[in-house]
């Protein structure tokens, strides 16, 4: 402010003396304003300063109009948005100039405001998990996916892991927490969780872990804690993480396919985990450093593989078909809506059903694997005024059409 008086009184002395036909003495008004006589020169030269207001193209400009159409998605955060964008083209600038930039253009999300109270825990001593539920997202070929995130948080660290799962029963949770040990090369003391249906049972007012998951637990090396429903005091960390899943939002029709958008879930979890956390202050992967000494060894292999060997499972879609490795395979239509389990044994595919096998195809490269005893049951349900032989006929026709649509020799 000092500053810019000095300049004001040194421009009015100068407009006196062009008015009067002084010439000035540069020497003189420098050791008087206590400004560089060549920038005083300068000025009665007729420079009149920098412009107050310079429009200085940005490097988002180019983007507007897909930050202003993805500001508007429900559940977006500005860093899920910033962190999508970056992924696009690293030279949009840091989050500050991504935050300005919004500020300016008024493409600010609305934001809820809600009370998390903190605690901390012991280095090693907690790990508190969830899932993030029924996620529907569209590839940018219009296939619409259904799926759940696994997400698991370290009291201590705040190092998350987020598993991509099709389904969230007991077997996946197990599943997902030994994907989560692996990632951290460790185990800690203690599992936290809410009332995750899949582990616990309540009966009235009354709650246990469930008995296959608890042996779970001590097989792992671990025990289970339950904390209090809706109580963001003992189970806030983990839903912290929760929120980064609206950094998924913004690749909404941007992917590509299924194992795409597993490999976007991990880097995104990557990127959870390298950016600084408002409470620690400290990335989170750099505190693990220091945790990861405290967390108990793996279990060893062979119990590890017992757990592992349980079978996938999956649901039966109305087009009488499961998804499985990028590619479809049919069963039979009175499975449709239902959960179904699959196993692999070297090229064979087996799908069961409340442990009966129901359905085998041969794993090859076809997208679409239709049996046609499935399609023909398929088309006597929904075509039942034809008769068997014109079913027959429809089927070997529609089959050969649709092999020659997926471009199978």
């Amino acid at each position: 402010m000092k500053e810019n008086i000095k300049l004001k009184n040194m421009k009015g002395q100068l407009e006196i003396m062009k008015t009067l036909g002084i010439k000035p003495n540069f020497s003189e008004l420098e050791r008087a304003f206590e400004i560089e006589r060549h920038t005083i020169k300068k000025y009665y030269e007729g420079y009149e300063g920098k412009k107050a207001n310079r429009n200085k193209p940005s490097k988002l400009d180019k983007y507007y109009d897909e930050i202003k159409s993805k500001i508007e998605l429900v559940g977006i955060t500005q860093m899920g948005l910033y962190q999508y964008l970056y992924n696009k083209d690293n030279t949009i600038g840091t989050y500050s100039n991504f935050k300005k930039y919004l500020a300016k253009h008024k493409l600010k999300p609305s934001k809820s405001q809600k009370v998390h109270l903190r605690y901390e825990t012991d280095l090693g001593e907690q790990l508190q998990f969830d899932w993030k539920e029924d996620i529907k997202m569209i590839s940018k070929h219009g296939e619409v996916f259904e799926f759940n995130v696994f997400s698991a948080t370290l009291g201590y660290s705040r190092l998350h892991d987020f598993v991509y799962s099709r389904t969230k029963t007991r077997e996946d949770v197990e599943r997902c927490l030994m994907t989560t040990f692996e990632f951290f090369n460790g185990v800690p003391k203690q599992l936290l969780t809410d009332n995750m249906r899949a582990v616990v049972d309540i009966n009235g007012n009354k709650r246990r872990i469930n008995p296959e998951f608890n042996q779970f637990a001590k097989d792992m090396g671990t025990c289970v804690k339950l904390c209090k429903p809706r109580s963001p005091e003992t189970k806030g960390k983990d839903e912290t993480a929760n929120k980064f899943m609206a950094w998924l939002i913004p690749y909404n029709h941007e992917f590509e396919d299924e194992e795409e958008l597993i490999r976007i879930i991990k880097n995104i979890r990557d990127k959870v985990n390298s950016t600084v956390h408002q409470t620690t202050n400290i990335p989170p992967i750099l505190l693990f450093q220091k945790e990861k000494e405290y967390l108990l060894p793996l279990p060893s292999n062979k119990i590890m593989l017992s757990y592992l060997e349980n079978v996938e499972k999956t649901k039966v879609y109305p087009d009488s078909l499961i998804y499985y490795k990028g590619k479809k395979y049919s069963v039979s239509p009175k499975y449709i809506n239902q959960y179904v389990q699959l196993k692999q044994t070297d090229n064979i595919l087996y799908i069961y059903h409340n442990k009966q096998i129901i359905a085998t195809h041969e794993i090859n490269l076809k997208l679409i694997n239709y049996a046609k005893e499935h399609y023909v049951e398929g088309l006597t349900i929904s075509m039942p005024y034809k008769d068997k032989s014109d079913i027959e006929k429809y089927a070997n026709d529609n089959l050969k059409r649709l092999d020659r649509l997926l471009d199978v020799k």
